[in-house]
């Protein structure tokens, strides 16, 4: 083992705080895993997609107490710096049902009001998108929730939100990176217990009434609450925290034949009925669905564990029909701009990596359609940048990872809201003799029928990195001239900042620098591949468009489509290896 690694691995152990990590560490050293202690120490876990997340343990590359401290040391020495007022707005801070969350966010806590801020603390376990609410609705300075959203159970996180309710952007996210840079040995970080700081008046405690005021507002989303409510709905928390408001928000619309997953219905880190807690891998919406087919459900949701996302099946011809994320938010704001409030200046909002259907529907309806990078910090930070700047309203943000915003309640995805739109929304339809799918098909002969398509290359650890880097590399250096035997009539490369045609003409693009290539094929459609910003993992995406023909059947316009879909899938996995 390199001395200096040693010397980093000890220097670690004498200043955290934690024995198991510190325990695991020297375990690793006793044995003299130099492979694995490397891994953990090859640099700090860095703001990503939705923050820092990272596998539990010891090290700077692993999530646990050490590294939580140092980001809040350095998160309320920025807001000091930076915000008007921050000791008294102070910081909302709330965790998940994962192990090490309840801990890690009392660590928050400490560090928040030993530096001199207030810290609104939740107390209990919270869905992510109540923080999010929280932050508007408290006027705090900034909101922390220590969560992994959808992540395997050895993982956990640390999501944090500025004052505007949104996930952090240019220049915060640098800013507070430098200044946890910048923090000092860890036991020179200021904390103060949960009882000094309540007789110090820096505990502000949340709870019961702030969760009314966010169901409240929940409540008023949707359109059409005078149908009839009597659809049978099959929910499963997923082992989450969104249970309990899932339940009530839906019981505050009158929908009363609701019946929860039991196994899954309690919050529990272990997730010990599923491979991976989130709704969109194989076998985790089994028992669900089971339970949709004994109580004869119409519809089915699944929320994940942190509750900011929705997974939705449809009782459809006998049986159960899963929508993609794409279908869902496509529904979803077809919705929102046919049947909710008109006007000539509503916003709806999508990340890259979403359907391309989204600005045809937007169109449509006379509605503003805008693109971000992926991640909802960036449609919500660009959301309220336009309706700032040109007076715009934010009707729907949404991306294609099961993830959707429907209005101003929370500046973030929302897998409580959108389930009771969602309810709502197939409410409606029954009230018109159709089913969401029958919606979803009268959709596709108004805006054309867009397919997609999502292909991930898993590659875990440092060697991982490393091929990461280098896929990408290879595809700047030698790009496509093809894909499906489609022409790639333009290369959009967001980390140059520029479109480039077949022709050589190239042009800027008006995105933030970012590590993702987008293929513009012949014929409109598209294949768009990016690291992603929570996993080791390089994501693909895949979206083409179908013009139904008078009277022709939905189901050739998809056959159609998905051998379009196969043969450019097909051709750029074999460039990913």
């Amino acid at each position: 083992m390199a001395p200096e690694l040693r010397r980093q691995v000890e220097a670690w152990i004498a200043e955290d705080p934690d024995p198991t990590t510190r325990e695991e560490l020297q375990a690793l050293l006793d044995a003299g895993d130099a492979a694995e202690l490397a891994d953990r120490f090859r640099g700090p876990l860095r703001f990503g997609t939705a923050g820092l997340r990272g596998l539990l343990g010891g090290g700077p590359n692993r999530m646990n107490r050490v590294v939580v401290l140092r980001a809040t040391a350095g998160l309320c020495a920025y807001l000091k710096a930076h915000v008007t007022n921050a000791a008294e707005r102070g910081v909302c801070i709330g965790f998940d049902g994962r192990r090490m969350s309840r801990q890690l966010a009392t660590d928050v806590a400490e560090v928040v009001t030993g530096m001199g801020l207030k810290a609104r603390v939740y107390d209990t376990l919270t869905p992510t998108p109540l923080v999010a609410f929280s932050v508007l609705d408290q006027g705090a300075a900034a909101g922390v929730v220590v969560t992994a959203s959808h992540n395997p159970p050895d993982y956990n996180g640390y999501k944090v939100y500025w004052g505007n309710g949104a996930q952090i952007v240019p220049p915060h996210d640098a800013g507070i990176a430098a200044a946890i840079d910048a923090v000092g040995p860890v036991a020179e970080i200021p904390r103060m217990p949960r009882a000094e700081a309540e007789a110090a008046g820096r505990i502000v405690a949340l709870g019961e009434a702030d969760e009314r005021a966010y169901l409240a507002g929940v409540k008023g989303l949707a359109l059409h609450p005078e149908t009839p409510r009597e659809l049978r709905i099959a929910y499963t928390a997923m082992h989450g925290v969104g249970g309990r408001f899932v339940h009530q928000a839906l019981a505050d619309q009158g929908f009363s034949r609701v019946f929860g997953v039991p196994e899954q219905a309690e919050p529990d880190g272990a997730f010990p009925t599923v491979a991976f807690p989130n709704p969109e891998e194989d076998g985790a919406m089994d028992l669900v669905l089971a339970l949709a087919e004994k109580e004869g459900a119409d519809l089915v949701l699944a929320n994940d564990p942190d509750a900011d996302r929705l997974a939705v099946s449809i009782r459809h011809g006998g049986a159960y029909v899963a929508l993609s994320g794409n279908e869902i938010g496509c529904l979803l704001a077809h919705y929102l701009l046919e049947e909710g409030p008109q006007g000539p200046n509503r916003l709806v909002v999508e990340s890259v990596v979403s359907s391309p259907m989204l600005l045809a529907i937007g169109a449509a309806h006379g509605a503003r359609g805008e693109q971000t990078l992926t991640g909802h910090k960036w449609i919500q930070n660009r959301g309220l940048e336009l309706e700032a700047r040109e007076g715009l309203c934010f009707v729907f943000g949404y991306e294609e990872a099961l993830g959707y915003a429907v209005g101003a309640l929370v500046r973030d995805k929302d897998g409580i809201s959108a389930a009771v739109l969602m309810a709502d929304l197939a409410a409606w339809c029954a009230s018109e003799g159709r089913t969401v799918i029958d919606e979803l098909e009268r959709a596709w002969r108004r805006y054309g029928m867009y397919l997609s398509e999502q292909v991930s290359v898993v590659l875990p650890g440092a060697d991982g990195a490393a091929k990461i880097a280098a896929i990408m590399a290879g595809l700047r250096r030698e790009p496509p001239g093809s894909l499906g035997g489609l022409a790639v009539e333009a290369v959009q490369d967001f980390e140059a900042g520029t479109r480039k045609s077949a022709a050589g003409e190239e042009t800027p693009l008006a995105f933030p620098a970012s590590n993702v290539l987008v293929y513009e094929l012949a014929g409109g459609h598209r294949a768009m591949v990016r690291p992603s910003g929570t996993e080791p993992k390089v994501k693909s995406y895949f979206d083409v468009r179908v013009e139904l023909g008078e009277g022709e059947p939905v189901a050739e316009g998809r056959a159609r489509g998905q051998a379009l879909l196969e043969g450019i899938v097909g051709d750029l996995r074999a460039r990913l290896g």
